[in-house]
C-alpha cells in the first residue's frame, strides 16, 4: 500500500469513526423514554416515518431501542389499520407544537387510539425497518418482535390497499401533501392550487416551525393555509375514507408511498417466512403494486414516474425525487429501470458514481427550483437512503457507492442537520435531527 492510498484509508476511518460517534450521541440525547423525537427543537413528538428510519440505525447500536421504537408507534394505531403521522406526547403543554393534539381531535373519530394522534398517514416503510432491524441483530428476541408486529404491519398494508384505493386502480391515494412525506414538493402544486384557501386564516395560528428556521427555508402561509383547509375537510368527515373521491379536494397517487407499499409486500414475504406465515399473497400483491405504478404513473415521454391527480385525472408534471423511488421495487421492468436511472443521473438530479453535489428533492434545471425551501430543492438523507437502498436493489454498486460516500460527507462537513442546500452542501432546518443520524449509522454499517 503507497503512503498515499494508506492515509487515504486512515482519513476514511477516522472519518466513519467520527460520525458514529455523533451520529450516536444524536440519536441518545434525542431519545423520549418510550420513542425517539425527530428533533429537540421543531418537532417534540413522535412521528411515523421518522421512526422507521431510526429504528433502522438503532438497530446497529441499540437494537432493543428499536424494536422499542417501532412498538411504540405501533401502539397507537388505529382500528382500520392506519399508523398516525404523529403520535403525540400528553406531557407536553398544549400549544407546544402546530398543529397539536387539539387540532386534529382525534378522539371524536370512530377507531382512533386512545393515545392522541393526527388523523392521516405518511409512507408506509415500516415492514422494510423491521425486517432490517432483524437483519441487523437477529435473536430469539427478534423473532418474537417480528411475529407480534406481523399483523399490525399487514393491518396497515390492508388500510393502505383499500380503504385508499380512491381511483381503483391498485394505488393508495394520498389526502394530504404531509402524507407523502415531502410536505411542499412541487409535485403538489398543481393539485393544491384547487383547495380554496386564504393565507390570512394563519393569523389564528402560531407556526413554530418559522420560530425554529427562516421563513426562507420553511412552506409559505399560503402553503399552510391549504394544509389547515385539507385537515378542516378531512376531519370534519371524521378522518373517514367512505366517499372521499365525491368530498375530499386532494386526492393524488403518490409515486414514493406506492413504491413504499410494494417494498413493504416483499418484506412482509420474508418476515412470513420467519414467523411462520405463508410469503406467497404477499409477493402476489408486490407483483400487482408494481403493475398499478407502472400502468398509472409511468410517464413514457418523460421517462419517469409522477404522481397522478385524482381530481383531473392527469399525471403532475413537476420533476421530483419522487419520480425515481419506483426503482426500490426489485421487480420494475428493465425499460423503466434504465430510463428511471437515466433521469437520477441526468442534471436534473445529478447522479454518479463520484458525485460533486448533493442528490437535490427537485429538479435543479426547473427554474422554480429553490436550494433553501423544504422539499422544493434542498438535500435531505432520507430519499438519499431509499436511492441508495434501490440502486443496491439494482445491482448498480458504482452509483450506490458515489451516492453513500456523498451523503457520509455531507453530514460530517455539516452536522445531523434535518436538510441540506443542494449546492454548498451547508445544513439547513433543525440541527440534531434523528434520521439523519440514524440512516449515517446504517449507511456506514452496510458500505
Amino acid at each position: 500500500m503507497t503512503g498515499s492510498l494508506a492515509a487515504g484509508v486512515r482519513a476514511g476511518a477516522e472519518r466513519d469513526a467520527r460520525l458514529r460517534r455523533l451520529a450516536l450521541a444524536t440519536l441518545d440525547a434525542n431519545w423520549e423514554h418510550d420513542h425517539t423525537v425527530p428533533s429537540r427543537t421543531l418537532y417534540p413528538h413522535q412521528w411515523s416515518w421518522d421512526s422507521a428510519f431510526i429504528a433502522i440505525g438503532l438497530a446497529h447500536v441499540r437494537p432493543d431501542r428499536a424494536w422499542r421504537e417501532l412498538r411504540t408507534l405501533f401502539a397507537a394505531q388505529w382500528v382500520d389499520g392506519r399508523v398516525p403521522h404523529i403520535v403525540f406526547n400528553p406531557a407536553l403543554r398544549v400549544g407546544a407544537y402546530f398543529p397539536g393534539p387539539e387540532f386534529w381531535d382525534s378522539a371524536r373519530a370512530d377507531g382512533a387510539p386512545a393515545a392522541a394522534t393526527s388523523g392521516i398517514v405518511q409512507p408506509p416503510v415500516h415492514a422494510p425497518a423491521a425486517w432490517l432491524v432483524h437483519r441487523r441483530a437477529p435473536s430469539e428476541a427478534s423473532v418474537a418482535a417480528l411475529r407480534r408486529l406481523y399483523p399490525r404491519l399487514v393491518a396497515q398494508q390492508r388500510y393502505l390497499t383499500g380503504r385508499r384505493d380512491v381511483g381503483g386502480g391498485g394505488l393508495a391515494a394520498i389526502v394530504h401533501p404531509w402524507e407523502s412525506g415531502l410536505d411542499n414538493s412541487p409535485a403538489w402544486d398543481a393539485p393544491l392550487a384547487a383547495v380554496p384557501a386564504d393565507e390570512a386564516v394563519m393569523r389564528a395560528y402560531r407556526r413554530h416551525d418559522t420560530a425554529h428556521a427562516a421563513a426562507t427555508q420553511r412552506p409559505t402561509d399560503l402553503d399552510y393555509a391549504r394544509y389547515v383547509a385539507l385537515v378542516d375537510a378531512y376531519r370534519a368527515g371524521r378522518y373517514r375514507d367512505e366517499g372521499l373521491l365525491g368530498r375530499h379536494p386532494f386526492l393524488v397517487e403518490c409515486p414514493l408511498v406506492n413504491a413504499a407499499l410494494g417494498v413493504s409486500e416483499y418484506a412482509l414475504a420474508r418476515i412470513a417466512t420467519v414467523v411462520g406465515a405463508d410469503p406467497g399473497p404477499h409477493r402476489d400483491r408486490a407483483a400487482r403494486i408494481t403493475e398499478a405504478l407502472v400502468t398509472r404513473l409511468w410517464d413514457p415521454l418523460a421517462g419517469t414516474f409522477r404522481p397522478r391527480d385524482l381530481r383531473t385525472d392527469r399525471l403532475v408534471a413537476a420533476r421530483t425525487v419522487l419520480g425515481l423511488m419506483p426503482l426500490a421495487l426489485p421487480d420494475l421492468p428493465e425499460p423503466q429501470v434504465r430510463a428511471v436511472l437515466a433521469e437520477a443521473c441526468s442534471p436534473r438530479f445529478g447522479l454518479a458514481a463520484r458525485m460533486d453535489r448533493p442528490l437535490p428533492t427537485y429538479d435543479r434545471t426547473a427554474p422554480d427550483f429553490e436550494p433553501l425551501r423544504y422539499w422544493r430543492g434542498p438535500s435531505w438523507v432520507n430519499t438519499g437512503w431509499l436511492l441508495w437502498q434501490a440502486l443496491r436493489t439494482h445491482r448498480r454498486a458504482d452509483l450506490a457507492a458515489g451516492l453513500r460516500e456523498s451523503l457520509l460527507d455531507l453530514v460530517d462537513t455539516a452536522g445531523c442537520h434535518e436538510y441540506f442546500h443542494p449546492d454548498t452542501g451547508a445544513g439547513l432546518g433543525s440541527p440534531a435531527f434523528s434520521w439523519t443520524a440514524a440512516l449515517v449509522l446504517d449507511a456506514l454499517a452496510d458500505g
